[in-house]
C-alpha cells in the first residue's frame, strides 16, 4: 500500500527558491568606510579630551556675553531715561525762575559723559549769562569750545554763543572774536550763518560799515539763510545804506 503521507516535492530548479544566507560585505569600499568611521570617532574622542573643556568654557562665555549685553542695554536705557528726567527737571526750574537751583542742577548733570552732560554745560552757561554774570558765562562757553573731547558741533556752538555775549561787551577784543568766528563762516559749517551775522555786528562796532554791508548783503541773497535772519539782514541793509 502506498503511504498516505504526502511527499514533499521540489521543483527541478529548486535552488532559486532558497534564500541564501546574508554574508557580511567585506568588499574594499566597505572596509574603507568602516576604517574611516573608526578613525573619525577616534579623532573626535581625542579632540574632545583635549579641547572639550575649552569648548564648554567658550560656549559659557558666549552665553555670559549675551546676557551681559542684554543687561547693559537695559542699564543704558534706564540711565539715559534717568538723565533725561533730571535734565527736564532742571529746565523746569529755569523756566519757573528758580535760576540758582537750575544752575546747580545743570552743574550736577554737566559731569555726565553722555549727551545730556554737554547740553547741561551749555544750559548752565546760558543761565549764568541770564543772571548777568557775563564773564562766568563766557568762561563756561570757552571751556566747552576748548574741550577736545567734545563734539565739534558743540564746540563751534560754544564759540557762537560766547561771541554773542562778547559783541556787546565793551572790553571785548573784537579782532580775537573775529578770528575765532572765521573758521565757522566756511561753506558747509552748520553755524556759518550765525557766525556771519555776528561778524557783521563786530564790523559795525569796529566802524567798518562797508564790511558789515558786504556780509549782510551775502546773507540777504543766500537762499539757504534762515528766513528770519535773512529778513534781519535785509532790514539792516536798508537802514545802513
Amino acid at each position: 500500500m502506498l503511504s498516505r503521507e504526502k511527499a514533499t516535492i521540489f521543483p527541478a530548479n529548486s535552488n532559486r527558491y532558497r534564500r541564501e544566507p546574508k554574508v557580511a560585505d567585506h568588499s574594499e569600499d566597505s572596509l574603507i568606510r568602516e576604517i574611516d568611521e573608526e578613525l573619525r570617532q577616534d579623532q573626535f574622542h581625542k579632540l574632545w579630551s583635549r579641547y572639550g573643556k575649552l569648548i564648554l568654557i567658550a560656549a559659557g562665555l558666549c552665553v555670559a556675553a549675551a546676557a551681559g549685553y542684554q543687561f547693559w542695554v537695559k542699564y543704558d536705557l534706564d540711565t539715559r531715561q534717568a538723565l533725561g528726567e533730571r535734565f527736564v527737571a532742571a529746565q523746569k526750574l529755569a523756566e519757573t525762575g528758580s535760576t540758582e537751583a537750575a544752575v546747580k542742577a545743570f552743574k550736577d548733570l554737566a559731569g555726565e559723559s553722555r549727551g545730556y552732560g554737554m547740553l547741561a554745560r551749555i544750559q548752565e552757561a546760558g543761565l549764568l549769562a541770564k543772571t548777568g554774570d557775563t564773564a562766568a558765562a563766557i568762561a563756561a562757553y570757552d571751556a566747552i569750545a576748548g574741550d577736545s573731547g567734545a563734539d565739534k558741533l558743540y564746540r563751534d556752538l560754544a564759540v557762537i554763543l560766547a561771541a554773542g555775549l562778547e559783541v556787546n561787551d565793551p572790553g571785548t577784543d573784537t579782532q580775537k572774536v573775529k578770528d575765532r568766528l572765521a573758521p565757522l563762516m566756511a561753506a558747509g559749517n552748520p553755524w556759518r550763518f550765525s557766525a556771519q551775522e555776528l561778524a557783521a555786528a563786530l564790523a559795525l562796532r569796529a566802524g567798518d560799515k562797508a564790511k558789515a554791508l558786504e556780509i549782510y548783503g551775502d546773507l540777504s541773497k543766500d537762499p539757504e539763510t534762515p528766513a528770519r535772519m535773512r529778513q534781519r539782514a535785509t532790514e539792516l541793509l536798508t537802514i545802513l545804506r
